[in-house]
């Protein structure tokens, strides 16, 4: 049994008939979940070692490469049954729509720090981090997840059903005679 099986089998009639009917929307939001959790990772790690003065290419970095697992995680396991296009003008589209998302998840940190100047030395450097952190990761990934989540159901994976599920069925038991002692 998959391990979603297991979790949804715990969970009351109401919330399971709910989350099985926003079955894609779920995925969608676990593999953005995943993928906020690696854009934290990365981000951070540039942006207090490698790009320290530097925090919008930090973030615009990190998500990148979030942008690259969230591609893969997508199309086999998010819209594994939807799509209506060739492989590459899916991907193409995909990037396209990523890199537009990269834009409209930096905005919200770039108007914090070089419009309302939310930085060292105007404010202290608690603020400046709190500021960023809840603009760039906070609003900026919910914006920019609001839009992927509606230009690819509209143009990456626009049709449902596309490429069916397959449903893997447990392993036939040999027609073996019992040779157990009576």
């Amino acid at each position: 049994m998959a391990i979603v099986e297991t979790v949804l089998g715990l969970l009351p009639r109401p919330a399971r008939a709910l989350l099985i009917k926003h079955r894609e929307l779920l995925k969608f939001a676990l593999v953005g979940g995943a993928c906020f959790v690696l854009t934290n990772v990365v981000n951070y790690a540039l942006k207090l070692t490698v790009l320290r003065g530097n925090p919008v290419t930090a973030l615009i970095l990190a998500v990148l490469v979030a942008t690259v697992v969230s591609y893969v995680l997508s199309r086999e396991w998010s819209f594994r049954t939807r799509g209506g296009r060739e492989r590459q003008h899916e991907a193409a589209l995909f990037f396209v729509i990523s890199g537009i998302a990269v834009g409209l998840n930096s905005l919200p940190l770039a108007i914090s720090r070089y419009v309302l100047e939310l930085r060292t030395p105007h404010v202290g450097l608690f603020t400046q981090e709190v500021a960023d952190y809840f603009s760039g990761m906070v609003l900026g990934t919910l914006v920019a997840m609001l839009f992927r989540w509606w230009a690819f159901k509209k143009w990456v994976f626009p049709q449902a059903g596309a490429r069916p599920r397959v449903v893997r069925a447990a392993p036939a038991e040999e027609d073996e005679p019992d040779v157990r002692a009576a």
